[in-house]
């Protein structure tokens, strides 16, 4: 089936889809431990796919600004392995699913050497973000932000400072994942700093057309269609898709990639990043999140439309 045919089907179907995932969200919650995303809409479900030839087909509620939160994992781990590369990299994080909720520090005291299992649960993603290169905090956020910038298109996206003040405020396990990583020689640089960073880059406002780009981009192995240039290494995106497909939605990643058959990433803000190898990214935002921290609406539609497009890799 050709793009455009494609694009035909979903531009009469998604809506359909959308409306049909909507209610699952009454069986989730939004997150409240970081209590400024509790206020989130619960019923909001919205999808973006973008084509490499800059079509897109939106349905629902795409229009929705939202922070990235677990998002933003993806990222810092490409900008770190840009800044350190390989084996500086995954000597202090490893490459395993944990089975664990994405905020456990179980496996940190009962595995040795004791560092966290990968880059996107929380573990891993505060050791990870201790890795990117800057002389003081203001930079390190800063190049993080420009990173975004360059793949968005947008050089107005900006933090949601009341989230990242909740995230402050409300981060104590947080804080002491930070304080065991750094006793254990695993974390780099000043614990309230390297948080500081971490808490930032999770505050970063997108719609489900930001993820839906940046997904393309991952989609395409780093180049950027839009503009013809590449903004990634080709191997440090196929680590960060292996990451998505292993480990992107927590220990439901399994599940996922059985029932959806897609790499992706989720946050607790309800947001999804997903894409289609080589074909398309999605975006996708629903706050309602099941017990496995994943949008429980937007799981639901993206294995609806996994399925009727056929998109499974496996």
């Amino acid at each position: 089936m050709s793009n455009t045919k494609e694009l035909d089907t979903l531009l009469q179907s998604l809506p359909s889809w959308v409306e049909t995932s909507i209610p699952h969200a009454s069986s989730g919650k939004v997150a409240s431990y970081i209590p400024e995303l509790s206020k989130a809409p619960q019923d909001a479900l919205g999808i973006t796919i973008l084509a490499p030839d800059g079509q897109s087909v939106s349905a629902g509620d795409c229009s929705q600004v939202f922070t990235m939160q677990s998002i933003s994992k993806v990222f810092t781990l490409i900008l770190a392995l840009m800044d350190n590369g390989e084996d500086e990299v995954f000597k202090r994080v490893g490459m395993e699913p944990t089975g664990d909720n994405f905020n456990s520090m179980l496996k940190l005291e009962l595995v040795r050497p004791g560092i966290p299992f990968n880059p996107f649960i929380n573990a891993g993603a505060i050791t990870v973000t201790s890795l990117i290169h800057g002389k003081n905090m203001e930079e390190k956020s800063q190049r993080i932000l420009n990173l975004f910038h360059s793949l968005t298109g947008k050089d107005n996206l900006a933090y949601d400072i009341d989230v990242f003040n909740s995230e402050l405020e409300s981060g104590d396990l947080n804080r002491s994942i930070a304080y065991f990583l750094k006793g254990n020689q695993v974390l780099i640089g000043d614990v309230d700093e390297v948080l500081d960073i971490y808490f930032r880059h999770c505050s970063i406002l997108v719609q489900c057309a930001d993820l839906a780009r940046m997904g393309l981009i991952l989609a395409l192995d780093g180049e950027d269609p839009l503009t013809g240039t590449r903004l990634l290494p080709k191997r440090y995106v196929q680590i960060a898709k292996t990451f998505m497909t292993t480990c992107g939605m927590y220990n439901a990643s399994g599940e996922f990639a059985i029932d959806v058959g897609l790499p992706a990433k989720s946050g607790v803000s309800g947001g999804i990043l997903s894409l289609v190898p080589g074909r398309y990214g999605i975006g996708v935002i629903g706050p309602s999140l099941n017990d496995k921290g994943n949008s429980q609406a937007g799981v639901h539609l993206l294995e609806m439309v996994s399925k009727q497009m056929n998109w499974s890799m496996f």
